[in-house]
């Protein structure tokens, strides 16, 4: 169980290249506007064409990539079908671009199905109240705040093509064949509700989207929507529960940075930084705090303005994790913040 992780790439394919990996496996890099620049797509050859894993943004940049992989590397064949691993937008993009200009079939989980549709409907111009509130909870910089009233949200139509109705659903103990391989489907939770990752029968291929990355650990977020939500008790149990089928020599293929070997150990690794991130947050809240003054404690660095967002719901899961498992309790300020401290 403590074997090493290793990584048989030294990099990443550059932006839209694709490079064979495995047999009739390819690895394509598409980029993304943010700190976290780039999501990795899988690309399987079958005797109908290709079967594509997750998808990238909906951008014009992007399109352009994916018509040259189309009529390079891909040769040309017809992609017969897009399996989204999660919601997120940088997974499922542009699946309903494949579905309605290249007839593919649309495979994913029905909470991924359901959050995605969901979404593309809720365009915000300015931020809604229920938002405002949840910021005003976690304890938001005054600044930033007054910065986020006056900014258009964003929004996950911008970058999601429009998803036609029809899926085919894949859920827990499922089995499918695609890549000329059978595959057992597993769910993920925490980071994404109902995460789909898929573990082949005939090879050592494991695609682990962004529930089993190797050198990051993902976004557990508390958003607006599920203030009370425990994104943090979820991804513990879902990685003890996936730890069952890990083994050492198996080539994960991840949502993100290089496949790697070694799944056991970096299972491991995920569960006991999240344990360790709740022990030291535990200990800061000797003293009361709001979720912002919990950064340095949770993250052990300065949190930039880019990471603000992101750092404020993963705080806002560590926190309602300790209050639902009775370790802390919290009470309201009059500036409508929560105040945490720990029992005892």
């Amino acid at each position: 169980m403590n074997s090493p992780l290793v990584f048989p790439w030294e990099r990443a394919p550059e932006p839209g290249e694709a490079v064979e990996i495995a047999d009739g496996v390819l690895w394509v890099l598409l980029p993304l506007p943010m700190k976290l620049d780039h999501v990795n797509v899988f690309c399987f050859r079958d005797d109908d064409g290709w079967t594509i894993v997750d998808s990238g943004f909906k951008s014009k940049k992007t399109i352009a990539m994916w018509e040259e992989i189309m009529a390079g590397p891909m040769g040309g064949a017809p992609i017969a079908r897009v399996i989204v691993t999660h919601h997120h937008p940088d997974h499922v993009g542009l699946a309903g671009w494949f579905q309605r200009e290249h007839g593919a079939e649309l495979i994913t989980t029905r909470t991924a199905w359901l959050m995605a549709r969901m979404l593309q409907l809720d365009v915000q111009l300015e931020p809604v109240d229920e938002t405002l509130a949840y910021w005003r909870s976690a304890g938001m910089d005054r600044e930033i705040y007054a910065k986020r009233l006056t900014e258009r949200p964003f929004n996950f139509a911008d970058v999601v093509a429009d998803l036609p109705l029809g899926y085919r659903r894949v859920k827990e103990g499922d089995t499918i064949r695609f890549g000329g391989r059978t595959w057992d489907v597993h769910m993920g939770n925490g980071h994404a509700p109902e995460h789909a990752t898929f573990w082949s029968q005939d090879d050592d291929l494991v695609l682990g989207g962004d529930q089993l990355l190797a050198t990051i650990s993902p976004n557990l977020g508390v958003h607006a929507t599920e203030p009370e939500a425990d994104p943090v008790g979820e991804w513990l149990e879902a990685c003890e529960r996936l730890m069952q089928y890990a083994e050492p020599t198996q080539l994960v293929l991840p949502g993100h940075k290089l496949p790697y070997r070694g799944l056991p150990t970096r299972m491991r690794q995920l569960i006991d930084n999240h344990h360790s991130a709740l022990a030291r947050l535990e200990r800061d809240l000797a003293e009361p705090k709001t979720a912002v003054e919990c950064f340095p404690s949770i993250f052990k660095r300065k949190i930039g303005e880019g990471e603000y967002g992101l750092a404020l719901v993963e705080a806002m899961a560590h926190l309602n994790h300790l209050y639902q498992t009775g370790k802390v309790t919290r009470t309201r300020r009059e500036d409508d913040a929560f105040v945490w401290q720990a029992k005892g």
